[in-house]
């Protein structure tokens, strides 16, 4: 791969070995990964080629390759992402783009995958056209979330709303859990000086002299 991996980090095994209880086994498992199938609407907004898209896909050669760069381009739009087997997802998903792209023999996508060098490269053009930025510790925060696991859900939505690049599943499960932590920290220490400011009224007055 020339420039690394678009997504950066290490396997995914690794990342769940390593990742923090702050998450349930089903987040880790749906992370990075198509969870179940797209719904329709899911389809019409995250998987529809537009004039820009057509553009783009239509410098590739062969049908394989202009499938596979469109499943990759619509696949990193829906899930934040770009899949270590860019093929890893629903058939219909792929159908439907197929479809788009008038490419009648559909299975000619699992040639895509034969040279991996053209998957990564393509990844990172779709990534440098599209604007999708690597992550950056720090950039998935806001003020409001219920609990870790409702944080880590809507760090997510977060990032990928912003076109941000998903780190590993522990990555972002640690920033959660460091971000929680402090966010405890602070209140704890707001809380504390609240209670032990002595306040005008039970301050003891001096006594006078008489």
């Amino acid at each position: 791969m020339p420039r690394g991996r678009p997504n950066g980090g290490r396997s995914l095994f690794c990342r769940l070995a390593t990742r923090p209880s702050v998450l349930t086994d089903e987040q880790a498992e749906a992370y990075e990964k198509f969870a179940e199938e797209p719904t329709r609407p899911e389809l019409e907004r995250f998987f529809f080629l537009d004039d820009e898209d057509r553009k783009l896909i239509a410098k590739r050669r062969g049908d394989h390759n202009r499938l596979g760069f469109a499943l990759q381009m619509c696949t990193v739009r829906y899930i934040g992402l770009f899949l270590e087997d860019p093929l890893a997802v629903p058939w219909p998903v792929v159908e439907h783009l197929a479809a788009q792209l008038e490419i009648e023999d559909v299975s000619c996508v699992k040639e895509y995958t034969e040279r991996l060098k053209t998957a990564y490269e393509h990844a990172w053009e779709i990534r440098d056209a599209y604007g999708h930025n690597p992550f950056e510790h720090g950039r998935a925060w806001t003020a409001h979330a219920e609990g870790p696991k409702a944080l880590f859900d809507h760090s997510v939505g977060r990032l990928r709303r912003h076109r941000v690049l998903l780190p590993g599943v522990s990555v972002l499960a640690r920033q959660v859990s460091e971000v929680r932590t402090i966010a405890e920290k602070r209140l704890h220490t707001t809380v504390t000086k609240a209670t032990w400011r002595p306040s005008r009224s039970t301050t003891p007055s001096t006594c006078s002299r008489s």
